[in-house]
This record gives C-alpha cells, sequence and structure tokens, in this order.
C-alpha cells in the first residue's frame, strides 16, 4: 500500500489506459474474425436470383463472439470482486463501489454497458446488414459505427473529467454508483476498510477517557522531602542545668532562600516547603505543603521547657497542634494552588440537534429509534425516541457511543438504512452492523429524519 495514507481519485489518463488496455484484445479479435467472415461471402445467381454464401460470416462471426463474451465474463467476474483488471493492476487504479469495497457484478456490468454502448450499436448494425443483404455497403455502414463507438466510448472512459465534484465520477460511475481510485497515489479503500479507512476496524464499544485531576487518598503518595523531626517524643536529656539560650543564638543549618509563608484562612501561617530537586519520575505533585526543616532545638527546649514563639510565627510550631484542633492537611479544600498552575484542560460536551430543532446532550451509550430497546444483556444510559409519523425509522435504528472528539455511530439493521454526511458535503451511507467515527460537525442521516453533531 502507498504510503498516503488518502485517498486518491484516478486521473483521467490512467483511466483512458486501463480501458485500452482491457479492451484492445476483444474488440481486436471482432474486427478481425468479422473482417475474416465478410471477405469469405460467395455470390451467386440462380433463377435470375443473387445468392449469398454467409457461411464464413456466421463461422468467424460467431467465433469472435465467443471469445468477446467469455473473456468479458471473466473480467467482470474478476472486477466485481477485487476491483481489478489487467488494465487497472497496470496503471495502479481499482474500481470500488460507494462505500470503498469491491463494485460488484451489478456495478460492473452497468459501467461496461454504458462504456460499451456504440460497439453494441456496431454489432446491431452487422447483424441488419446480414439480414437485408447489404454486404456491398458493409463498409460504409459498420466503418462510421465503429468510429462512433471508439469516440464515445473514450468520452465515457474520461467523462471524470468535467466532473464538479472534484473529478470523482464519470458518467458511467454515476449510472453504476461507483468509483475509482489510484492505489499508487493513495491507499487501496478495497484492502484497507474502504472509505472510511481504519475507523471502520475499531470495536463496537471503546473504554472510556479518564483524566486523573489530582491525587486522592489511597494514592501512591509521592516522593518529597519531609522536614527532619525526632523518630519519637522529647527525649530527656541528663546534663547540668544552664540558664536558657535565647532562640537566636542556635545556629541554624544553611537552607535556601523559602518563599512567603502561605496564611491559612483560619489565621494561622504555615511556613512554605522546601522540595529538593530530584529525577523527572518524581514530578508527581505533592499532596500538601509540608512544614520546613526546623534546625536542631536546643537541649532545654528537649527537656520540655517553652519559649516564646518568633514574631511572624503562629503560636503553634510546624508539626505540633493543640488537642482538638483540626490539622491543615485534613481538609483537602485547604490545598493552596501554586501560582501559574493551570487546571485542567475543559472536555468538549457532545450535543446533538434533530431536525425538528429538540437539541441533546449524549451520554456514553444512546440507542436512537421510533422506541429504542436494548438488545438481551445491553445496559443503555439513554435511550432517545424520535417521532416518527411515516415510520422511515425503525424501532432500534442506530446505535451512538460517544468517544471524546467524535461518536461511533452503528445502523442496527434498519430497514431504510442510515447515511453520514461530512462537514465538506460528501455522503456516505453506513453499513449495517458496522460501527462509523463521526466528527462534530457531520450529519446522520437515518429514515427520513436527520441529526447534526455539535459541541456545546
Amino acid at each position: 500500500m502507498a504510503g498516503n495514507l488518502q485517498l486518491v481519485p484516478a486521473t483521467a489518463g490512467k483511466r483512458l489506459g486501463a480501458a485500452v488496455v482491457d479492451w484492445l484484445f476483444p474488440v481486436a479479435v471482432l474486427v478481425v474474425t468479422f473482417a475474416i467472415g465478410f471477405a469469405g461471402i460467395t455470390r451467386t445467381r440462380s433463377g435470375g436470383f443473387i445468392i449469398y454464401d454467409t457461411a464464413s460470416l456466421v463461422l468467424f462471426g460467431g467465433i469472435g463472439l465467443g471469445i468477446t463474451l467469455v473473456y468479458a465474463a471473466v473480467l467482470t467476474g474478476l472486477e466485481a470482486r477485487t476491483g481489478k483488471t489487467p488494465g487497472n493492476l497496470l496503471m495502479g487504479i481499482r474500481s470500488t463501489d460507494n462505500d470503498g469495497y469491491a463494485p460488484g457484478a451489478g456495478g460492473v456490468f452497468v459501467r461496461g454497458l454504458l462504456t460499451g454502448a456504440g460497439v453494441l450499436l456496431t454489432l446491431l448494425g452487422a447483424v441488419l446488414v446480414v439480414v437485408f443483404k447489404w454486404f456491398d455497403a458493409a463498409f460504409f455502414i459498420l466503418g462510421p459505427l465503429l468510429l462512433v463507438a471508439a469516440v464515445w466510448a473514450v468520452l465515457v472512459v474520461v467523462s471524470n473529467t468535467w466532473d464538479k465534484g472534484g473529478r470523482l465520477r464519470g458518467w458511467h460511475d454515476n449510472a453504476a454508483k461507483t468509483l475509482v481510485f489510484d492505489v499508487k497515489a493513495g491507499r487501496d479503500p478495497i484492502t484497507t476498510g474502504g472509505i472510511q479507512g481504519p475507523y471502520s476496524f475499531a470495536p463496537l464499544d471503546l473504554p472510556p477517557v479518564q483524566q486523573v485531576l489530582s491525587p486522592v487518598a489511597g494514592a501512591r503518595a509521592p516522593q518529597v522531602v519531609a522536614p527532619q523531626a525526632p523518630a519519637q517524643g522529647p527525649q530527656p536529656v541528663h546534663q547540668t542545668p544552664a540558664a536558657p539560650a535565647a532562640p537566636a543564638a542556635v545556629a541554624p543549618a544553611p537552607v535556601h532562600p523559602h518563599p512567603a509563608p502561605a496564611i491559612q484562612p483560619d489565621g494561622r501561617t504555615i511556613p512554605a516547603q522546601t522540595v529538593s530537586y530530584t529525577s523527572p519520575a518524581s514530578f508527581a505533585p505533592p499532596g500538601t505543603p509540608a512544614p520546613e526543616a526546623a534546625p536542631a532545638p536546643p537541649a532545654a527546649w528537649q527537656a520540655g521547657q517553652q519559649f516564646p514563639a518568633p514574631a511572624g510565627v503562629g503560636q503553634q510550631f510546624a508539626g505540633q497542634q493543640s488537642p482538638g484542633q483540626p490539622h491543615a492537611d485534613d481538609d483537602v479544600e485547604r490545598t493552596q494552588v501554586r501560582p501559574g498552575t493551570a487546571g485542567p484542560a475543559p472536555v468538549a460536551v457532545l450535543r446533538i440537534r434533530l431536525d425538528d430543532g429538540r437539541d441533546f446532550q449524549l451520554d456514553r451509550s444512546v440507542l436512537v429509534g421510533r422506541n429504542p430497546v436494548g438488545s438481551a444483556g445491553e445496559q443503555h444510559a439513554q435511550l432517545l425516541a424520535v417521532d416518527d409519523p411515516g415510520r422511515s425509522i425503525s424501532k432500534t435504528h442506530l446505535h451512538v457511543l460517544t468517544d471524546g472528539a467524535g461518536i461511533w455511530v452503528t445502523d442496527r439493521n434498519s430497514t431504510n438504512g442510515s447515511a453520514v454526511t461530512t462537514p465538506d458535503g460528501l455522503r456516505t451511507p453506513l453499513a449495517a452492523g458496522v460501527p462509523t467515527f463521526v466528527s462534530p460537525g457531520s450529519s446522520v442521516h437515518f429514515g427520513d429524519r436527520t441529526f447534526y453533531l455539535g459541541q456545546a
């Protein structure tokens, strides 16, 4: 398959080249056999009448017609199943139906019938020449007919040149509802999921995308640098009592500059936390601000002596709290948001608007129909009943599955079928039971009703 995953319509030149390769052999066989047959006709007089012996024409003409019919049948069957012919393989193109799959015998037959209409007219002229014994004028009758047949076939093959829809379809394609793609310049739709491509291979039920907004209780704790504190309660120190030393006399350990303390809603001041740099694997956000590492307490404090709190600090030291007073980390809502921290990206809400003006917000899984009911063992969060006086909608017509940026739509083997029209105006029928991805801005047609997919 080509590296380009887009669909590329076949050019008129490649179409014409493939047609010449495919039909040069049978046309040559017909011309040669009929020429030999006409050349072998003899004329005799009997009783004042001219008698023509057409045995050679019947023989060679029959051989030519038989070979042509067998060749046409084999070629039709090959193209109907695979979209390939000798000419298509040589020029790197494939013929498909409207959905991008093998065109089928009906489509190939209609294409060939319209393209070869001039050849059929020439054969009809040959029959009339034999029936009315216009052998003397056969060349002047059949010659122009063959020329007209050739010109008509060329015009039909390259008629996609005048297609206003991006040179996608010729006259015979419109009649047969077929398409022709260049598989050397783009992908082969027959082998890659049709017009929809890999999307048509998607499972019916896709797992929802879960966004993690913040750590929660019970989650794995992030790696943070906790303040150094004694492993147990204050340990008694046996030493000679001495006069209390002022707190400022204690030389703290060298620390980096800290940001300003955070003021809590209840008026308490919590010293800012200093976190040392670690590897990118530890970039998980810390759960709550931790008190800063304090210098080693003086011996008198370890013995239980109280000192006044320094100016600018609350009545309680970090790590200590009075009985009955809740800790700052007990309330998740007290967590301070860092300046410049971006919140979670808003998630677009998918909505559909029916052709009668009603608007609905979609749940995860939705059934749409005249009176939708889930299958046995199915649980759906939303059932969307649509009024249909003309009864063009099936009871359970569509299954809609939301998937972030769009929806997956599946036709539930409805009677009148479904189709999708993309924002660029391309209408594609839905194959029954095959999920099709639909992006916002598209319209989904089911029965005689339509809904438009948008975002809120």
